[in-house]
């Protein structure tokens, strides 16, 4: 019998099946997904592998085939499914598989258990107090210190006890042996939300909620297993419409997992979760401790659990009985790693949940174009919530142009129609958010006067500000010096907007001194469960004002905030990313539909300089369709995913001469590889950040209407890679469909 195995050597050269022998004491102890340590190299150095496959032949002679020396230690071995998943993912995205095989275990190692204990009284008050008084007559102090404290309480902890009365260890014994107490141990399970469920809560559907659970349980009945999109205004219900689907799914006796977008949004979720499953619901994040994640998944592997909640990682969740996956707020960025392989949660939950005859829910109020252009062209099907659930209506809009606000003289960054609608809902005893749209800024440079944006001539999207006056496109690598003054309208108000959410917050202050103001940012919330703490006091109202970044505007419900104030929507407006418009026009919605939730109806000020752009004028309207149709056209025109794909090669290297000339045989050899000549190949173009730790970048991109051709394109650069010595000191990954530029 032997074992294929990948080693844990991340190289493109070794990235291939070795073959071992399993010898006789570990034959029935290995199975696919089990981490080994092996010999290897002519060294014979102990390295350790995971087994992908077993064999009863070999295609080389079995004397030179090396054993497999042992298990790794305290190892957890990959699920086989999610073994085919990372394969799936290798293919699809680059790297290697030693790569993706750590990216779909989402615990490396096991964790000692947490135990505790507890000492109880064995004896009655009577018997106990006659002991009592023996001991104190025996100026046995500790002994007798002990017993009066388990007479008060007859069961405490042992480390309340060893800290509060301050006995030793020897003296609980001594006790022990006598009959007077015992000591028990008990395994207590890191990472679990302490949370009650309460009664069962009764759920009105509208029509518009029950038929999109009708329909998907329709087909989920008939064993059809599909996506779906369940594309609803903010406050339509979607949370609720996942959880009756999943009660449904969970019934059959499957399993579920949620994915949400950030860290942030676990409280809020979790809860509303609980309340409907119990303790059958876990969750899975990176602010948890190694312990923690450890016990959440051995709950996973002895069947406790049914539903996982976390962001992208728990996507990974070793269920034996998948049945649904839920993406929710599926637009997010941050669905896309930024490590190798680049995968997005969304296309990886569609590939997992085919593989194990699953269903995947997507869920937005501003869907990616990726998931609405599904729907269009038939591969998803769509369920619209046009009405918010609890019959709300959807907030009044204000668009201000700041070009107006500077023209009469006010340089502030809050306008005065945003002022003036603080100032009201502060008296109403109301809260207030406002939100820094930062995401995206890459440096544009715009004019405060007339809102002209410069931009670079061939690719339509923003130049990037640069040392020394220059302006670059990331994408072709056009640049050009920077004016002094507008080229549109001749003013000297032109150059970088730059803020941050310390500097609103110290205006608010100001502004409205008797106002008690919260912010949260990175900065904010830096330490374990900061987002809870900061959301807990401003839904308890300790808050009249939330300042805060993209992290504020999602999934969030606070029935009391009345007023959203938007500040800066140009920021991410004009980043140099073909997707800027789409991410403002979410951002833009998403901070809208945080207002009146509650029965107080809600009003949103957004503050820009390009109040006629699409973008803003449709987030206004709440008009997704009307955006896409625009944003669509666009993407067709300059040939944008999802019309057509995208490959970025990122090439990395020390010496930026020698980067320059390997990036441009990458190019010429993309050239030649492109027999139907279908590819539109741009670059090599220097990044934004040109230099990161003295290692100079580079990035190609290759645009195709098949992503397919993309792939096949990868497979052969990954080839030619390996086989080209030119390449060895130069680090290459690839990434289909960038949810930016480098």
């Amino acid at each position: 019998m032997y074992a294929d195995i990948i080693v844990d050597i991340t190289h493109e050269k070794l990235d291939r099946i070795f073959q071992y022998s399993i010898p006789s004491e570990l034959r029935g102890e290995l199975s696919i997904g089990t981490e080994v340590i092996v010999p290897f190299g002519n060294g014979n150095r102990e390295i350790s592998g995971y087994v992908i496959a077993f064999s009863e032949k070999t295609d080389y002679p079995a004397d030179k085939i090396k054993p497999v020396l042992k298990k790794a230690e305290n190892s957890v071995a990959i699920e086989s499914r999610l073994v085919a998943l990372a394969a799936w993912m290798k293919e699809q995205y680059g790297g290697t598989m030693i790569q993706a095989l750590k990216t779909v275990l989402p615990i490396k190692r096991k964790e000692s258990s947490r135990v505790k204990r507890k000492v109880r009284l064995l004896l009655s008050e009577n018997d106990a107090r006659e002991k009592l008084k023996l001991y104190l007559d025996k100026n046995q102090k500790a002994r007798a210190r002990l017993l009066a404290g388990l007479i008060e309480q007859p069961e405490q902890d042992y480390e309340l006890v060893t800290k509060k009365l301050n006995v030793t260890l020897a003296v609980i014994r001594s006790l022990k042996e006598q009959g007077v107490l015992s000591l028990e141990s008990e395994k207590v399970l890191r990472g679990s939300v302490k949370y009650k469920k309460h009664g069962e809560e009764t759920v009105c559907f509208n029509a518009e909620q029950e038929q999109a659970v009708s329909r998907f349980w329709e087909d989920y009945s008939r064993g059809i297993f599909g996506t779906y999109l369940v594309y609803g205004v903010t406050g339509s219900g979607k949370t609720e419409v996942y959880i009756e689907m999943i009660r449904r799914v969970v019934e059959r006796g499957r399993q579920a997992i949620v994915l949400i977008p950030e860290i942030a949004l676990t409280y809020q979720t979790v809860l509303r979760f609980y309340a409907r499953f119990g303790d059958r619901v876990s969750i899975l994040n990176s602010r948890m401790s190694a312990g923690e994640r450890y016990d959440q998944m051995e709950r996973v592997k002895r069947g406790e659990v049914d539903v996982m909640i976390g962001p992208r990682s728990a996507l990974f969740t070793p269920f034996l009985n998948l049945g649904l996956i839920v993406v929710d707020e599926e637009h997010e960025s941050t669905y896309k790693s930024e490590q190798v392989p680049r995968y997005h949660a969304r296309e990886t939950a569609i590939a997992r949940a085919q593989m194990e005859e699953a269903s995947v829910v997507l869920g937005s109020a501003t869907p990616s174009l990726e998931a609405f252009y599904r729907c269009k062209t038939g591969d998803s099907v769509m369920f619209e919530l046009t009405k918010r659930a609890a019959g709300q209506n959807l907030p009044v809009v204000y668009t201000v142009d700041m070009r107006e606000e500077l023209r009469r003289g006010n340089r502030s960054i809050l306008s005065d129609r945003l002022k003036e609608k603080v100032r009201e809902r502060l008296n109403k005893g109301q809260q207030v958010m406002l939100f820094l749209n930062r995401r995206g800024y890459a440096g544009f440079v715009s004019c405060r006067s007339c809102g002209y944006v410069v931009k670079c001539p061939h690719c339509d999207v923003s130049l990037s500000a640069h040392k020394g006056g220059r302006l670059v496109c990331h994408y072709c690598g056009y640049e050009e010096q920077a004016a002094d003054t507008c080229p549109s309208c001749g003013s000297a108000c032109i150059g970088g907007f730059k803020a941050g959410t310390q500097q609103i917050e110290d205006i608010v202050k100001r502004e409205f001194k008797d106002a008690s103001v919260l912010r949260m940012d990175m900065d904010t919330t830096k330490c374990k469960d900061s987002h809870e703490k900061i959301l807990s006091a401003f839904s308890n109202g300790e808050a009249d004002i939330l300042i805060g970044t993209q992290m504020i505007v999602k999934g969030h419900d606070f029935p009391n905030v009345t007023l959203v104030g938007i500040l800066a929507a140009d920021m991410s407006l004009y980043s140099n990313d073909y997707r800027s418009g789409e991410r403002t026009f979410e951002l833009l919605v998403q901070a809208a539909g945080r207002a009146g939730r509650g029965e107080v109806p809600g009003e949103v000020v957004i503050q820009t300089y390009s109040p006629e752009h699409y973008s803003i004028r449709m987030a206004a309207e709440q008009n997704y369709e009307g955006f896409y149709e625009e944003e669509i056209r666009y993407r067709e025109l300059m040939g944008y995913p999802p019309v057509s794909s995208l490959l970025a090669v990122l090439m990395t290297g020390a010496d930026e001469e020698y980067l320059e000339f390997a990036a441009g045989y990458l190019k010429s050899f993309a050239v030649r590889a492109d027999k139907a000549k279908s590819l539109q190949i741009i670059g090599p173009a220097s990044p934004y950040v040109n230099k990161v730790n003295d290692e100079y970048r580079r990035v190609l991109y290759l645009k195709c209407s098949e992503k397919r051709v993309l792939i096949e394109i990868k497979n052969f650069m990954e080839q030619y890679i390996e086989i080209n010595k030119g390449f060895q000191n130069i680090r290459i990954q690839f990434d289909f469909n960038p949810m930016g530029v480098f």
